[in-house]
């Protein structure tokens, strides 16, 4: 199937900036969506954006919007998304999850093992 790996989370402080990506492998033409997705501690998972994986359209959370880009446009990684996270603040803290829709189905799937985000104030 598609399996997916998660990286580039760290510490950061208010105000900064991390670039995350989530590389996809495996049968990557059954993919229609590619979302990243948080949870904050003793919270529940929230979408944070999303990606057609052939269109290229986006669509991001109120939380997200202005402050976090996501894309696949890299020639070189065609199977990677990244989420570029800017502005961070200390509640965007969280573990940060990849997941894909595949084509016919609304479930999202495939869950990475997500990559650690801490914004210190």
């Amino acid at each position: 199937q598609v399996q997916l790996v998660e990286s580039g989370g760290g510490l950061v402080q208010a105000g900064g900036s991390l670039k995350l990506s989530c590389a996809a492998s495996g049968r990557t033409v059954v993919i229609r969506d590619m979302g990243w997705f948080r949870q904050p501690p003793g919270k529940e998972r929230e979408l944070v954006a999303k990606i057609s994986w052939t269109a290229g359209m986006v669509d991001y959370a109120d939380s997200a919007l202005g402050r976090f880009v996501i894309s696949r446009n890299n020639p070189k990684e065609k199977d990677t998304v990244y989420l570029e996270m800017n502005s961070l603040k200390p509640e965007d803290t969280a573990r940060y999850y990849c997941a894909v829709q595949k084509i016919g189905s609304w479930e999202w799937g495939s869950w990475g093992q997500g990559t650690q985000v801490t914004v210190s104030s």
